[in-house]
This record gives C-alpha cells, sequence and structure tokens, in this order.
C-alpha cells in the first residue's frame, strides 16, 4: 500500500500557500539526500520550499527535487521523501513531524559537516522544527509548533 506521507506533505504545503505563509521541511540528511553540506547542522537541513524560494519546485511520491539558492549560488536539490521529518509554516510553526526512515546500515555514510547556517537566500537553512522522539511503529501525526 502507498505510503500517505507525499499526500500529507503536498497537502500541508498547498495549505501554506493559500494561507500565504512560508512552508519548510526538516529534513534528515544522509548520503541520499543531495542538498549542498555546508547548511547541514547536525545531520539536519531546514529548506524554505515556498514557491517564491524554489524554481521547479516537483513534490513526487518518492522524491521532492528543485532548484534555490544558497550562499547566492543556485543548487539543485533532490531530497528523498522518507527523509522528511516536517513540514510547517514557518510564520505560525503549524504544521505536521514524520517518521524518518532510516536508509540499511553501510548503504549511506552521510558527509554533513556541523557548520552553523546563516545568511538570507530563498533556500537557506533556519532553525529546525522540533520533532518527537517515539519508538518506530505506525506513524502518527503530531502538530508541530
Amino acid at each position: 500500500m502507498q505510503s500517505t506521507k507525499p499526500y500529507l506533505i503536498r497537502a500541508i504545503h498547498e495549505w501554506c500557500a493559500d494561507q500565504g505563509f512560508t512552508p519548510y521541511l526538516s529534513v534528515k540528511v544522509d548520503a541520499t539526500t543531495r542538498v549542498p553540506r555546508e547548511f547541514v547542522k547536525d545531520g539536519e537541513i531546514v529548506l524554505n520550499v515556498g514557491l517564491e524560494a524554489t524554481h521547479q519546485l516537483l513534490m513526487g511520491n518518492e522524491e521532492i527535487t528543485f532548484q534555490a539558492r544558497f550562499g547566492g549560488r543556485a543548487f539543485p536539490v533532490v531530497v528523498p521523501i522518507a527523509r522528511v521529518a516536517a513540514i510547517y509554516a514557518s510564520e505560525n510553526g503549524e504544521g505536521m513531524a514524520f517518521e524518518v526512515t532510516e536508509t540499511p546500515a553501510g548503504a549511506a555514510a552521510a558527509d554533513v559537516s556541523g557548520e552553523d547556517v546563516s545568511g538570507e537566500d530563498a533556500g537557506a537553512a533556519v532553525p529546525p522544527a522540533p520533532t518527537p522522539e517515539r519508538p518506530s511503529g505506525r506513524p502518527v501525526l503530531t502538530r508541530v509548533k
């Protein structure tokens, strides 16, 4: 059976756009995630996925792809749906957190840096949304504040 996660991500993205809010994705980075590594902090990156911040945004059932500017340079971003930890509106924190599927051991050892993130570019990262710790099992809908 198809996961509901990509549908919920697209629905919250659309809700943010309808409300005039800026949607942000919190992503757990690994080797399957294509993001600028210098903006990754503690293995996570938060991405502005608003329509004005992205170019050629495609939110599919397997991955989210777009181009954004980081440090003044365009960068193609690829985020597997399984690595999305949350999507929320930056203005009020309303959104949803998800369980992140870990990649098999040995399949991907990410090269992530602990550098601080700063800048005003559209695709630049912001402080990550809190994600609750919980045991594995069925996904639970969670309100992110």
